[in-house]
């Protein structure tokens, strides 16, 4: 079955051709160093448009990437500066089946700036999950970092994202839900409460009561992505955990025998002062 994106792909294709910017589906594959007979299996619906194949094509011939990934305008009238802010990169496969893209910490100072760039992001380690949830959809995952967000997220944790189309954020991003924001300068992990409609912001609560919330204008932020599971490098098991608390509760219970025992010692002393004073 076709995506929506070889559909597309397959619309402009039909269009190049009846601008007369090529002759024919052949010079068309040719044109972008692919192979005609693997093209005629696309316009056949047999296979589906490969992310590099899509790529030529909108720098060959001008095609809007914003209607062919996403849909937005027509296939050759494409607002620029649309287009730098609304086009998803995303990486497939060899089998076209999309990879979940890992933005490590050591990338994300530069990530913000680069998201149109079909070859940074391309750069970027990318896997998969055997978990039906993820075999469809655009996710993305992000080192933790700092402990603003403990003890929900810890530092060196991964959270595995699914995006956040730009149109409902309005109403789609729920309070007291957790995200990652991506602004041009910046990738911040934070519970969210929605202002937009109040006075077009986001306000951004961390789990850490050490720091203070944070005001976002919605027009700094280029993309959000709704955290849906964690991946840690380590988990305590239950019994560890009680040894620990265990642990704790005798090192308190020796600290507070020690302090009674010094104001018992205390005591005796005073009285015995007391005593004295009065023998004289």
């Amino acid at each position: 079955m076709q995506d929506i994106v070889t559909q597309r792909f397959i619309t402009c294709h039909n269009e190049v051709i009846s601008k007369g910017l090529v002759r024919s589906s052949r010079q068309f594959a040719i044109s972008l160093d692919y192979l005609p007979q693997s093209l005629s299996e696309i316009l056949k619906g047999r296979r589906n448009v490969t992310i590099e194949l899509a790529r030529k094509a909108v720098e060959k011939y001008n095609i809007c990437p914003s209607y062919l990934f996403i849909g937005h305008g027509a296939p050759f009238q494409c607002d620029d500066e649309a287009t730098n802010k609304d086009v998803l990169v995303v990486v497939a496969d060899k089998h076209n089946e999309e990879r979940i893209v890992h933005v490590p910490y050591a990338a994300q100072a530069g990530y913000g700036g680069q998201l149109t760039n079909p070859e940074f992001i391309g750069e970027l380690p990318t896997f998969s999950l055997p978990d039906p949830y993820f075999q469809s959809g655009t996710f993305r995952s992000f080192d933790v970092s700092g402990d603003s967000m403990e003890p929900t997220l810890y530092e060196g944790e991964r959270v595995i994202c699914s995006f956040t189309e730009k149109e409902s954020w309005r109403h789609s991003l729920k309070n007291n839900h957790v995200y990652v924001l991506i602004t041009r300068d910046d990738i911040v992990v934070k519970r969210l409460e929605n202002r937009i409609d109040i006075n077009g912001t986001l306000l951004l609560h961390s789990d850490n009561d050490y720091y203070p919330p944070r005001e976002v204008p919605i027009n700094d932020v280029v993309e959000i992505w709704s955290i849906k599971m964690k991946i840690s490098h380590f988990m305590s098991s239950p019994k560890n955990i009680r040894n620990a608390l265990h642990c704790e509760i005798d090192q308190l219970r020796d600290t507070l025998k020690t302090q009674n025992d010094l104001i018992k010692s205390l005591n005796q002393t005073i009285e015995k002062m007391l005593r004295q004073n009065r023998s004289r």
